[in-house]
């Protein structure tokens, strides 16, 4: 109980008890910087579902409407903190939503200046704008032919305040802007960053077209990282910097260990053949001295990316990453789903976060090294 009254102290300073049993409580709410005065009286079992709630006219006013959800919570709250905590978040809505509701629409001028800019800057350009014109999305093409989209949101003082603007990049797009700026130079702005990605889109179109990803499924534009698969049960992983996109991206084999120290020492021998010049592809090509499978030919192939223990090639976004290293088996796992079969057997034996047990296929000898969030 101690404990409850030093929260609801603690939170709700202004709100003080009457009276030694503490059965009358009076002071102020705060809600959006506003205080709100009110008295809560409660019976002599402290009950919230027989309390009375008494509210200034300003707090009764602005909580107009929501008076059965207020009685709703007093019947089902366990204590007068949590009351008071829904009570707050209540008013915080409300607040928000009477500001909504009697929020001065913008002069003519705001919607002619905005029909303007989009004229100048070519109806075609634009995908979508909403009926209050706070919402626009407006579309270009980079010089490989592919398309993007600039989404803006208005504010209430434009062009005084800057839009903000969410685009699909793998960097950071902060546009500058002056109250004399317009979407006319936040566009050009923007066309200036496809041009300066699209050296990286290209490497990124160029694995995505003749490899196969296994990860993301449906890369958007952002994505720096791509899974490939090389053969039966191994992958790489490689993650290119937009910045740099030719350049030798960081690399990291997934596989059974018999398959993936041999591609290891190759690109360790070979890296110095690496070419900023030619393409990432062809580079990681040059380099592993491997021919990178499209996705019809491994298809058609005893390859198979199924979990051996659940069955499934998802489990919570995760995709098989433990590969058994006998080459006669190559069976691939969930990390979890081995770690779960492993925990299981009582020939099983942990050291530290490195668990020994056997393949649940072919019963040969395999490790498990396990990340702290796997526990």
């Amino acid at each position: 109980m101690a404990v409850t009254e030093a929260s609801l102290l603690r939170q709700f300073p202004l709100l003080l008890p009457q009276n030694r049993s503490k059965t009358v409580y009076e002071g102020f709410i705060s809600a959006q910087g506003r205080d709100f005065h009110l008295r809560i009286v409660l019976p002599e079992d402290l009950q919230l579902k027989n309390a009375r709630l008494l509210c200034s006219w300003q707090l009764r006013t602005i909580l107009n409407g929501y008076h059965q959800i207020v009685q709703q919570r007093m019947q089902h709250s366990l204590d007068l903190l949590s009351f008071m905590m829904e009570l707050k978040m209540l008013l915080e809505v409300a607040l928000k939503n009477r500001q909504e509701l009697y929020a001065l629409p913008p002069p003519p001028q705001f919607y002619s200046s905005l029909i303007e800019e989009i004229g100048t800057l070519g109806w075609d350009k634009l995908v979508y704008v909403d009926t209050s014109f706070n919402t626009i999305k407006l579309k270009a093409e980079d010089a490989s032919g592919r398309e993007h989209l600039i989404t803006l949101k208005l504010k209430a003082k434009y062009p005084a305040e800057s839009p903000d603007c969410f685009v699909d990049f793998p960097v950071s797009f902060s546009p500058s802007w002056t109250p004399q700026s317009s979407l006319i130079s936040i566009y050009s702005q923007f066309l200036a960053a496809l041009e300066s990605l699209k050296a990286f889109w290209d490497v990124m179109d160029e694995i995505d077209e003749k490899t196969w990803v296994l990860e993301p499924e449906k890369p958007p534009r952002s994505a720096t990282a791509r899974r490939i698969a090389l053969g039966n049960n191994v992958s790489i992983n490689i993650e290119v910097d937009p910045k740099h996109p030719t350049m030798l991206p960081e690399c990291f084999f997934l596989g059974a260990d018999h398959v993936v120290k041999p591609l290891g020492i190759k690109l360790s021998r070979n890296i110095h053949l690496w070419d900023p010049e030619n393409s990432v592809l062809q580079n990681l090509k040059d380099v592993l001295e491997i021919d990178f499978p499209a996705r019809a030919i491994l298809e058609k192939s005893d390859f198979t990316m199924d979990c051996g223990i659940c069955y499934a090639y998802q489990l919570d976004g995760a995709i098989p990453d433990q590969v058994c290293d006998n080459s006669q088996c190559g069976q691939p796992f969930h990390q979890m789903c081995l770690y779960e079969w492993l925990r299981g057997l009582p020939t099983s034996r942990q050291s530290f976060n490195i668990i020994f047990g056997e393949c649940p296929y072919c019963s040969k000898p395999i490790t498990l090294k396990m990340s702290g969030k796997k526990h």
